[in-house]
């Protein structure tokens, strides 16, 4: 009973620090669009989406760590030393490796400065630290230091970002800001992994965790791919003004699929002992339940989604935010099908997560989509991967 209680009262704190985190982002972006003009909102918008993308190797190394200490306690400290030494390497790789992507992305996304994305870059470093550390503390069931990761993450974003806006509303100053910013929550969870020393019997260690966090970034990888690809599309493909209004009912959507994101956290270790369907569709509802309540509130407040969104400048795509609240609502729930995945080891969802993206693609270049048909894209391939994916799941079980 206490394990139970206790447990529950975890879960309600990092929901808390999570729901805080995700307000604090959200709140980032409907600033970002109204000191900012549409064309500049939808670069910043892309560069938002680069950074998702990056972040796999930070959330593959959480998942990792917190599985291994989870199931192994009383090896914690060759844990996390062996994490130290494995999140030094994947950090440095990582940021290292969308630097170098802005020869490419920068005319790809019709940028003026090669410096924002080398920004994306700079600003990975210190999410991949911060991943490694949140899977120390949710691992240990330390949920205090978990929340407080969390809530930095949220306040270093809005306040960074938001300064350097105010300074010079450009999508350059709000990455310079954002990438400072980066680094609140590796300093609220330094202590999580100080006092913690390698020795030479960990080499073999680092190689098979090294290994498995491959793996789950990988699938992780493919996941935001897909979530993400639509503000690269838009940004690409639509003109300037067309892409800043995607961009704003992007806001709606990542707003779906944000909010029920603590349901992954808190069972992820339910579902990784679990040996039946049970658990997963019990988390799967509690995620739909979410999904449900937004889009039926923004298809009975559309002037209320509006204002959320960006206000009047944005009213053009007004009667369609409900269609963007789907979206990432969907979303959200193959998030938590990914993470179901991850922990029962099953990494064949990879194939289907890059079936989604060539389908999109496809869609979206193919037929030459405009806003509204983009977002019904993504409704319709993610609505199919997670019928697909579940469908995987049951049989697996």
């Amino acid at each position: 009973m206490k394990s139970a209680k206790s447990t529950v009262a975890g879960g309600s704190l990092v929901a808390a620090g999570m729901m805080t985190m995700n307000i604090t982002v959200y709140a980032f972006n409907v600033l970002a669009a109204r000191l900012l003009v549409p064309q500049e909102f939808g670069a910043l918008t892309a560069l938002f989406g680069i950074i998702l993308v990056g972040s796999v190797a930070s959330l593959g190394l959480q998942a990792v760590t917190a599985r291994r200490l989870a199931v192994a306690p009383s090896a914690r400290g060759e844990i996390i030393a062996t994490t130290i030494r494995v999140t030094a390497l994947v950090a440095a790789a990582v940021g290292l490796a969308v630097a170098t992507t802005t020869v490419v992305l920068t005319p790809g996304l019709r940028l003026d400065s090669y410096w924002p994305v080398i920004l994306c870059g700079a600003t990975l470093v210190p999410m991949t630290v911060m991943g490694a550390q949140a899977g120390v503390a949710q691992g240990t069931s330390r949920w205090g230091s978990l929340t407080a990761i969390y809530v930095g993450n949220g306040l270093g974003r809005l306040l960074g970002g938001t300064i350097a806006l105010i300074v010079v509303p450009t999508p350059t100053s709000a990455m310079i800001g954002i990438a400072i910013g980066a680094w609140t929550p590796v300093l609220a969870g330094t202590h999580l992994l100080l006092g913690h020393r390698a020795s030479p019997g960990t080499a073999p260690g680092r190689g098979h965790m090294l290994r498995e966090a491959t793996l789950s970034t990988h699938s992780l990888l493919a996941f935001f791919v897909l979530s993400n690809m639509d503000s690269l599309i838009a940004r690409n493909l639509f003109n300037g003004h067309d892409s800043g209004l995607y961009a704003s009912g992007l806001i709606l959507a990542k707003a779906a699929f944000f909010a029920p994101q603590f349901v992954s956290v808190v069972v992820f270790p339910d579902l990784a002992r679990a040996t039946t369907h049970h658990a997963r569709l019990r988390a799967v509802s509690v995620v739909g339940l979410f999904g449900a309540l937004v889009v039926a509130g923004t298809a009975v407040l559309p002037g209320l989604a509006l204002i959320l969104v960006g206000g009047d400048e944005y009213a053009e795509v007004q009667d369609r935010l409900w269609m963007f609240a789907l979206a990432g609502s969907l979303l959200a729930i193959v998030y938590l099908l990914v993470f179901d995945a991850l922990a029962q080891h099953a990494h064949g969802i990879v194939v289907m997560l890059w079936g989604a993206v060539v389908a999109v693609l496809a869609s979206a270049y193919g037929f030459g989509v405009g806003i509204t048909g983009l977002v019904l894209t993504i409704i319709a391939v993610t609505a199919t991967l997670a019928v697909l994916v579940e469908i995987a799941a049951a049989r697996r079980h």
